[in-house]
């Protein structure tokens, strides 16, 4: 039967753990800042200050104010070279990722209003890189050619306008939406290492062994365990998202409190696999080898992180779908970016709550009041 009392004392004697032994605040605060600092900064999706080799096999004023519109843009550094052969070999050595080629007839054709095509030579060792590169060039090439229609009072027929919204993330930065992805990742490691370390060196040092013997209950031992974990946990993610929107400037466009709710099923579910490891393993360093691989691993890479789920090969997408951080960076990166979209809330959070679920049922029935 559980006794309010020895529940109010279980936890207190792992706050007190906690104040001798600062190194779980290491985990549930200095460890975050660190990976938010590291990845954030370290970690970008965008393609900026592109070196491009720029060929004039003549220099004509239209040829140059091209040249002056891709100096112009952000997303490329320019450097004139006068042969081809020198753009190829610097995209052969790396020095360039991108080659922009201009004719000796450019301008001419282009005031008869030929065709006046311009070759792009790109880099594809980095396919990303080279993507994105390409769209640059074809968005500077279209508004160098909208703003020499408007010099020459002319207007480009085209057989179909285009006029593109980009919703959600209008900046298209990356840091947008890695951040709150990063924040899953984060309350993954931290949830999970602190439970799997902490109960694991207290067996280790036998005092599980001394708190088994007392009149405890499995329930009374596995709320006093989690509950002061839980709160440096959600006080680790307030932290990362503090960060992520004072430092990277991320927008949060939901409430606050969907944001409390979802984080608290999600932290449920990373304390009760580390208390869970911490069963099994009884051992620090197997405890926190098996958190890595078990809960960080799978959570880098099969929750959409970095990679979209949908893009990875049928096996691997449908062993993401036992992944609970898959559900939590659709949550995230939903209230962040759109704001409180139930369609994608809900059903995500049930699968949370789900996997919560088993997760705390599977670590009950581990935890025997004995020491067999």
């Amino acid at each position: 039967m559980m006794k309010p009392r020895r529940l109010i004392a279980l936890m207190a004697k792992e706050a007190l753990q906690i104040r001798r032994d600062p190194s779980s605040l290491y985990i549930a605060f200095a460890l975050p800042l660190v990976l938010l600092l590291l990845i954030g900064f370290g970690v970008s999706l965008d393609a900026k200050d592109i070196r491009m080799a720029v060929v004039l096999e003549q220099s004509t004023p239209k040829a140059q104010s091209l040249v002056a519109a891709f100096r112009a843009s952000p997303f490329f550094v320019v450097d004139e070279v006068r042969l081809r052969q020198d753009a190829e070999a610097g995209l052969i050595s790396g020095q360039y990722r991108a080659a922009l080629l201009l004719a000796n007839d450019f301008e001419s054709r282009l005031n008869r209003g030929a065709e006046a095509p311009i070759q792009v030579l790109l880099d594809g060792t980095d396919a990303n890189t080279a993507r994105l590169a390409k769209g640059y060039v074809e968005g500077v090439w279209a508004k160098w050619l909208a703003y020499e229609a408007r010099s020459a009072a002319q207007s480009i027929t085209l057989p179909i306008s285009v006029e593109s919204r980009v919703w959600f993330n209008p900046a298209l930065e990356s840091r947008h939406f890695l951040i709150p992805g990063l924040i899953a990742i984060i309350m993954t490691l931290t949830g999970t290492i602190l439970t799997a370390l902490v109960v694991a060196r207290e067996w280790e040092r036998g005092t599980m062994e001394a708190l088994i013997a007392t009149p405890v209950g499995r329930f009374e031992l596995l709320v006093g365990k989690l509950a002061p974990y839980f709160v440096l946990g959600m006080g680790g993610m307030a932290l990362s998202v503090l960060v992520g929107m004072s430092v990277y400037d991320v927008p949060f466009r939901g409430s606050w409190w969907v944001l409390t709710l979802c984080s608290a099923l999600y932290m449920a579910c990373s304390l009760a696999m580390g208390l869970l490891i911490s069963t099994i393993a009884k051992n620090q360093f197997v405890a926190g080898q098996v958190a890595l691989i078990a809960a960080f691993l799978p959570a880098f890479m099969l929750s959409g992180f970095v990679f979209e789920p949908s893009s990875m090969p049928l096996p691997i997408e449908l062993l993401s779908r036992i992944v609970a951080a898959r559900y939590f960076v659709t949550i995230l990166q939903t209230l962040f970016l759109a704001g409180d979209v139930w369609s994608v809330i809900w059903p995500n959070s049930l699968a949370l709550l789900a996997i919560a679920t088993f997760f705390l049922a599977l670590t009950w029935k581990r935890t025997r009041k004995s020491l067999e």
